[in-house]
């Protein structure tokens, strides 16, 4: 089958286009452009590319698979539209592919991605060759996605929409037999009103996982609870519920499983965050045959998430530090677990207010409270969202940020720069100060 991806892009839609070449078909997608690193790894698949969306470039195909950053007004969606072109959403097309497949789906507003690819690490190291799409780049497997010969397959489940046409959330399409909650938390304000619109949301997944399936989450989480209250049908993997069966003690970084108890001291990931990403995806791989204190030893080998408290090198003895916070809490955690490795050192934020839900004013001046345990903090506000407190040092463009942060990065013995937006276009301006 021919099948052109409008959006190929997004890390999503590039892992959708390689899974789609594996399983056989002839694909070719389009997007306003291409840059390294997905259009390398696209071009790696000798993946027909098309930059924009004119109709008279737009191959003929089978089927349209349409990403979820196009809209209404989007000339290749009229003319797809207009002329009742086949068509679906990106999940849709994946939820076909993995019909066939144990899927190991792994959710929550925060750690999808680095557990994700943990679990994923755990499978390969373990020598299962499991297939995987996640939204991101580790340090320890090339590429983001693949088929995989194992029935299993283990996917970063978003509960953001599917497409402009449909606004279920993405993990609704995946018919997982196991699922991994992290935590819930408000987010994505451009498409929920507030966070029952998201439970909601997942529980609408909790309804379709079969009766000998798998919910693995956090029992001390509130949300969670809320969640959970409102109805399961599948086995829980309840992890510190009181009943004592499970339990994750992070400051002794022990697991206890039934009569158990297995220690992760060992294991390189710092922060507390991190521990229980750990927890979850030991967890997950026991559901599917993975024994803990093997899936323990393979993740003493895991590297990490590019773009996840990414060390990216010391400068005039300045070390330098990328991460990928969309959220209060994931700036929290990020914050706290670099002064807890490093308590007697002098450490800078960089803070970008990037996802729609901090730049909208959704979480207000929290957002500050989150960064607290750092020495001093500079934010990029692009919308004000922080102006009432005028003890805060903020800028409102990209630039002033810059400035700001050259002028005070010599002062300091850490950086961090925090945001979901291209962190090159900060970092680089920073390296070459160095540099000079």
């Amino acid at each position: 089958m021919r099948i052109h991806i409008l959006g190929i892009c997004g890390t999503f839609m590039g892992g959708l286009a390689q899974i789609l070449k594996e399983s056989g078909h002839e694909i070719s997608g389009s997007d306003i452009q291409f840059y390294p690193p997905m259009s390398d790894y696209l071009d790696s698949f000798d993946i027909e590319m098309i930059k924009g969306y004119d109709i008279n470039s737009m191959p003929n195909a089978d089927l349209y698979v349409i990403g979820n950053a196009l809209s209404r007004g989007n000339e290749s969606v009229e003319h797809i539209l207009s002329n009742s072109l086949p068509f679906k959403s990106g999940p849709e097309m994946l939820g076909e592919i993995l019909k066939n497949k144990k899927v190991l789906a792994i959710s929550g507003t925060h750690g999808k991605t680095t557990t994700s690819y943990m679990l994923t690490h755990i499978m390969l190291d373990q020598g299962r060759d499991v297939g995987f799409l996640v939204g991101g780049i580790s340090n320890n497997i090339s590429g983001s996605a693949s088929l995989g010969s194992d029935r299993t397959f283990v996917i970063e489940a978003d509960e953001y929409d599917s497409a402009f046409f449909d606004k279920r959330s993405k993990f609704i399409h995946y018919s997982p037999s196991t699922i991994v909650i992290n935590n819930i938390e408000f987010d994505h304000a451009d498409i929920f009103n507030d966070l029952d619109d998201i439970k909601r949301q997942f529980h609408h997944l909790i309804k379709i996982i079969p009766s000998n399936g798998n919910v693995v989450y956090f029992a001390d989480d509130k949300n969670i609870r809320d969640l959970i209250d409102m109805g399961i049908w599948s086995n829980q993997i309840a992890i510190n519920n009181n009943a004592h069966s499970i339990e994750a003690v992070y400051s002794d970084k022990t697991l206890k499983y039934e009569e158990s108890i297995y220690s992760l001291n060992e294991l390189p990931l710092i922060g507390e965050h991190n521990f229980k990403n750990y927890i979850s995806a030991i967890l997950a791989a026991k559901t599917d045959g993975i024994q803990i204190q093997d899936s323990i030893k393979s993740l003493a080998s895991f590297d990490g998430v590019k773009r996840r408290l990414e060390y990216k090198g010391s400068f005039d003895g300045i070390e330098i530090y990328d991460d990928f916070a969309h959220h209060p809490t994931a700036i929290e955690f990020s914050s706290n677990a670099l002064v807890t490795k490093n308590p007697s050192k002098k450490i800078l934020g960089l803070i970008e207010l990037g996802s729609n839900t901090m730049s909208g004013g959704s979480h207000g001046l929290s957002l500050v409270e989150s960064a607290k345990s750092l020495t001093h903090v500079i934010w990029l506000d692009h919308n004000n969202v922080l102006s009432e407190d005028s003890s805060i040092e903020s800028t409102n463009t990209t630039e002033d940020f810059i400035s700001a942060a050259i002028s005070a990065v010599s002062d300091y013995d850490i950086v961090i720069l925090m945001t979901n937006k291209d962190s090159q276009k900060i970092l680089k301006p920073i390296a070459d100060y160095f540099e000079k």
